[in-house]
């Protein structure tokens, strides 16, 4: 019997173990090949995973531009501002007269300004290369499309100057704002709306959003981003049960269960991974076509759109590691074996207590913020988003339970696609549940929002009192209109075709004689009978009376008295024109005029006063209008610019917005509209992968001769009873959490239930919709081409 040789590996040595990380890196490499050689079912698989997380991946990007994109439009619209100091500058080579002829059209805001440069060295306007001479102007790319189109004939006569050149990026706040400067010689500082400037930009501090509205912010952007990750969870468990069975054919060739995770962790990694390549690649494809879309006015340039820097390196890790856990974690109570995938052998509930714990702690982290976001010291935003995060978490961890406790105690009674729908939810309710609970998160955080908003909304938002029906605008010349010329303006607006009726008031100054140190002064309102009786209470009104209307304090005007017309104005120290105050004069009580404001003064008709001695008048005119006539206003205002270019016309609303509020309010729905297209988008992509890896068991049911409409019928109940069990879970948590935010902003709490109606509405409709969507592919895959396997 021969010996071994010296040196030869002995039969029973084993080689050594590897490292753990060369296991990992050796079995994520093979699990790669593995998955690009899948073929076209693999592919498939990827292509749909990489789609539904690319679009999560792509808004994520969206919302890490938005600090940019503000901070890019805020800094030239800042550095553009015209407003004039404190101390109006006095005339020199450096300084610049500019009036403001802003104007509206068919909903359109149109920023213009009327410049005249004082000297060689006035400063210019950001976006402008040169001064356009008087007649001329300058407006921005969208405004040239609009003046030269056959809509556009309408505002060309309003806008009398000639178009000689295009305002450029540094002047605009976005891509589709219309503006124009424009060049004028006859520009003074009684031109109205006019101001001396030496200098361009706002170099005063913001004024800041408040508490409340800043955690209105983070409530917005948490309730926006939160769904959106869920779904990109969703879809990364794309597959899950087509991977099992390809899984447990390795384990038939030698592969062992650690093996067999790693190979899911590669395939999870390469689709995370072309996810987030394909999510790139759709936010580069929405970066150039940003230009072309406004909301609400508001638009950016391409070059805006750019995500923060830590935000994004945040986010590019994040994708394929979270992939990887979640790939791990589908996996843990499935035993995959060399014959098959035992999936929940011991199959158990679901677990109550660590579902429970998760919005107890997102409540634990809220409760000491109760009636403190208005302290002085302000708030903790990463405490409020960390809560309400927890709490709407929490509502997608309870929905599995709550929905399995329901379908587990529903009979065998109903139609057949009721019956196979429910017994699908409980044998594997999860892909359904999945499907749903991301549009559910999104329905309670925008019931939470609604509330809120509700409760903090008269802060914000004010009854003006003006009456809408008898008055759609006002027109105010400011200072430019003498009472020779006042006396044609209701006239002229009155012929205007559309307008059908005009209210004219001319107001001025009345210096008073002095008592001992007191001085006095009054509002002289000049107006035809008509007009008056908007203005006052009298009992009977003919052309030459005047009026007194107001508290009656020892400084209040007195019949026979004589005073000085204009004065501060052009008359300084009370030397205009004298008046006196016929002894006729009579009491007149106040009353609400037409835009919810009393006046007092001296009232008188026109008759009763000179109308030369009117030097400088601010007239004010109501005008009503034909509202089924959509040009009516339209040329209404053209005829203003054709008395004077930059009066002001404002069209009466029954409520006052403050800026601020509006503007969240305004970037709020900007952001659900585009976060309501993304979750419609993914949910889509969610319930069509559902109904490809069930494809060969609709096949079979169709075979055996099962109807079509049966199985349509089925896959709408799949979807439609865990959404209704997710809304009745979204609304209390929902109002819950909304009211705890009131609390928090020492608000009284009210609930819009018809909102949370709406709200409900609208997401039902987006998952019935998705799904009514996916029928014809599920109507193909119910054919014999179902059956066939790889």
């Amino acid at each position: 019997m021969s010996r071994p040789r010296a040196g030869a590996p002995s039969v029973t040595s084993r080689p050594a173990a590897r490292p753990w990380y060369a296991r990992w890196s050796g079995d994520l490499a093979l699990g790669l090949r593995l998955a690009l050689a899948g073929g076209r079912s693999g592919w498939t698989r990827i292509a749909m995973t990489a789609v539904g997380v690319g679009l999560g991946v792509m808004m994520l990007l969206v919302a890490a531009s938005m600090p940019t994109m503000l901070q890019e439009r805020h800094e030239r619209t800042s550095a553009r501002d015209n407003t004039p100091a404190a101390e109006a500058p006095a005339p020199s080579d450096r300084s610049l007269l500019i009036g403001v002829q802003d104007t509206d059209f068919h909903g359109r805001s149109i920023r213009g300004r009327v410049l005249r440069p004082e000297g060689p060295r006035a400063p210019l306007p950001p976006g402008l290369t040169a001064f356009p001479k008087p007649g001329e102007m300058v407006v921005s790319p969208v405004l040239a499309d609009l003046l030269s189109s056959r809509e556009g004939a309408l505002l060309r006569p309003r806008l009398g100057y000639r178009v000689v050149g295009t305002i450029g990026h540094a002047g605009l706040g976005g891509a589709r704002e219309y503006a124009f400067y424009a060049g004028s010689d006859r520009l003074t500082e009684r031109s109205g709306a006019v101001a001396r400037v030496t200098s361009f930009g706002d170099r005063s501090p913001g004024e800041g959003l408040g508490p409340i509205l800043l955690l209105l912010v983070v409530i917005a952007f948490v309730v926006l981003l939160l769904p959106v990750a869920v779904f990109i969870g969703t879809a990364m468990r794309f597959g899950g049960e087509s991977r099992d069975r390809r899984l447990a054919a390795l384990r038939l060739m030698g592969v062992d269960q650690h093996m067999a995770r790693r190979f899911a962790a590669a395939e999870a990694l390469l689709a995370s991974v072309t996810g987030l390549l394909a999510g790139a690649l759709m936010f580069l494809v929405v970066r150039v076509f940003v230009e072309r879309v406004t909301v609400l006015g508001v638009g950016f340039f391409t070059a805006d759109v750019r995500p923060a820097l830590l935000p994004t390196l945040l986010m590019v890790p994040a994708v394929p590691v979270s992939s990887v856990l979640v790939a791990l974690f589908s996996l843990r109570k499935v035993m995959i074996e060399p014959l098959g995938v035992v999936r929940n052998a011991a199959r158990s509930r679901r677990r109550l207590w660590w579902r429970a714990i998760v919005p107890v702690i997102g409540l634990g982290l809220l409760y000491p913020l109760l009636g403190g976001v208005n302290r002085a010291e302000g708030f903790n935003e990463y405490q409020v988003a960390a809560g309400v995060t927890l709490l709407l978490i929490g509502i997608a961890a309870l929905l599995p339970w709550i929905v399995e406790a329901v379908v587990a105690r529903l009979g065998r009674g109903g139609g057949l696609s009721w019956q196979l729908a429910v017994r699908r939810l409980q044998l594997d309710g999860g892909a359904s549940v999945r499907a749903v609970s991301g549009i559910v998160v999104a329905t309670a955080g925008a019931i939470a929002l609604q509330t809120m908003f509700t409760g903090v909304r008269g802060d914000y938002v004010e009854q003006t009192g003006q009456d809408t029906s008898r008055a759609q605008a006002q027109v105010t010349f400011h200072g430019t209109v003498d009472g020779t010329r006042a006396a044609g303006i209701g006239a002229r607006l009155g012929s205007t075709p559309g307008v059908r009726g005009t209210i004219v008031k001319a107001m001025t100054g009345l210096k008073l004689p002095s008592k001992g140190k007191d001085e006095r002064s009054a509002t002289l309102t000049v107006a035809d009978c008509p007009a008056l009786r908007e203005l006052i209470r009298m009992n009977h009104c003919a052309d030459g009376d005047v009026f007194l209307a107001g508290p009656q304090e020892p400084t209040a005007p007195r019949p026979g008295e004589t005073g000085r017309v204009d004065s501060g104005e052009d008359t300084a120290g009370g030397r205009g024109p004298a008046w006196r105050i016929p002894t006729s004069a009579r009491p007149a009580g106040q009353r609400t005029d037409l835009l919810g404001e009393t006046e007092d003064g001296v009232f008188a008709t026109p008759s009763a006063i000179d109308a030369r001695i009117l030097r400088m008048t601010h007239v004010a005119t109501l005008v009503r209008v034909n509202e089924a006539d959509r040009d009516a206003m339209e040329r209404m205002r053209n005829t203003v610019a054709a008395i004077e270019p930059m009066a002001d016309v404002t069209v009466t609303s029954a409520t006052r917005e403050d800026d601020r509020f509006g503007a969240v309010r305004r970037g709020l729905l900007i952001g659900a509209i585009a976060s309501l297209l993304v979750i419609g988008a993914v949910l889509l992509v969610t319930v069509l992968e559902q109904m490809r890896e069930r494809r060969r068991l609709l096949a079979m049911l169709v075979a055996f001769g099962t109807r079509r409409s049966v199985l349509n019928r089925s896959v709408l109940w799949q979807t439609a009873l865990p959404m209704l069990l997710g809304l009745s879970l979204a609304v209390p948590a929902g109002a819950g959490l909304g009211a705890l935010l009131l609390k928090m902003s020492e608000k009284a709490v009210s609930v819009q239930w018809g909102a949370i109606a709406g709200i409900c509405g609208t997401a039902a409709a987006v998952v019935l919709l998705v799904t009514a969507l996916s029928l014809p592919t599920v109507r193909r895959l119910m054919g014999p081409e179902g059956l066939r396997t790889e």
